[in-house]
């Protein structure tokens, strides 16, 4: 079966990530130096997608400013603007007058690279009304759990349960294979959620959702730590670094310099330093150094530094997250705290 149209939901705020999300979305923040977004659309091309909706809310000049129009992933990509948040499914409801009869929805805030066809092809034999991507996490209590029966039918489905209610650790990974009929239980003009509401709405009414599990990468990146985990994968899986300046300097673990990026003096373990940054006599560990940051004569641990940031002399920051463009002065420490 040939599915070639999917709705990307990236309508929400990320407000777990702030600062770093005080003047873009969620979905672009970066992931070796590309926004997190791009990993995901590329493989819903790799999937046969052809015709991307992206529904958008906040800063979405900034989403289509950084994803474009698709022209190079061979795919056309839209862009769909809500006046108000309407909900997962109430965004996916205003596009339905555009949509064909079977579709991909998919929730835009993580980094997933994952086989989409695999997800199609168990829709089709499952002949479900809904198909739910899963995978395992140790943690459920942040998503939405299934119960599964032999054949993979979910048989019970829960969203953020207390740990008390855990029945599973099956989580929904927010990739969907939608028959657009059941977009008719989607009330117009109304705050409404895909997998609070309609998932077990659709259930209770008797419809099939089948359950399928995710082949590929799948990574939350709601909070700072994540974000820095969904960096510190992409080291490890792809690629490693694009720059090779890099001078009397120890590196160890995984690793990644961004183009144009240059280390000197410096001992750097276990991080990402995106394009253009350039560490000097510093001491870097676990961290992510996003682009056009000059870092000299520092120690940083644990963190995460945005964009265009100057760190000079003697600072040391701990577990801790700096916004854009911020000069840290010298002798400074910062340990666990949010600045900007």
């Amino acid at each position: 079966m040939k599915i070639r149209q999917a709705v990307v939901m990236v309508g929400g705020k990320g407000t777990r990530l702030r600062p770093l999300t005080n003047d873009r979305p969620k979905p672009i923040l970066p992931v070796l130096d590309r926004p997190c977004l791009s990993y995901l659309i590329s493989s819903l091309a790799k999937g046969g997608i052809e015709h991307v909706i992206l529904a958008c809310g906040y800063r979405s000049e900034k989403m289509a400013s950084a994803i474009g129009d698709g022209s190079k992933e061979g795919i056309k990509i839209e862009y769909a603007y809500e006046d108000a948040p309407m909900g997962t499914a109430g965004a996916i409801k205003l596009l339905e007058s555009r949509l064909d009869d079977t579709f991909v929805a998919v929730n835009g805030d993580v980094f997933a690279d994952f086989d989409l066809k695999k997800e199609i092809d168990e829709h089709v034999r499952s002949k479900a009304s809904l198909t739910i991507s899963l995978t395992k996490v140790e943690n459920p209590c942040e998503f939405g759990i299934a119960r599964l029966d032999s054949s993979g039918k979910i048989l019970e489905f829960k969203e953020k349960p207390k740990p008390e209610e855990v029945f599973s650790d099956l989580i929904n990974a927010g990739v969907y294979v939608i028959e657009k009929e059941i977009l008719k239980y989607v009330p117009e003009n109304k705050m409404y959620d895909f997998s609070k509401e309609l998932t077990i709405d659709i259930m209770k009414k008797g419809y099939k959702v089948q359950g399928h599990m995710i082949s590929g990468l799948w990574l939350d990146v709601g909070r700072p730590k994540d974000l820095y985990g969904a960096n510190i994968t992409a080291a490890e899986v792809y690629a490693g670094k694009m720059s090779d300046d890099i001078k009397d300097s120890k590196i160890s673990g995984p690793f990644y310099l961004g183009l144009g990026g240059k280390i000197t003096d410096s001992e750097i373990s276990s991080s990402v330093i995106s394009n253009n940054s350039e560490i000097t006599r510093s001491k870097i560990s676990d961290s992510l150094i996003m682009a056009d940051c000059d870092i000299t004569d520092a120690s940083i641990t644990g963190s995460i530094i945005g964009e265009g940031c100057r760190i000079r002399k003697h600072v040391k920051i701990i577990n801790s997250v700096i916004a854009d463009n911020m000069t840290i002065d010298e002798n400074t420490v910062i340990d666990n705290r949010t600045v900007g």
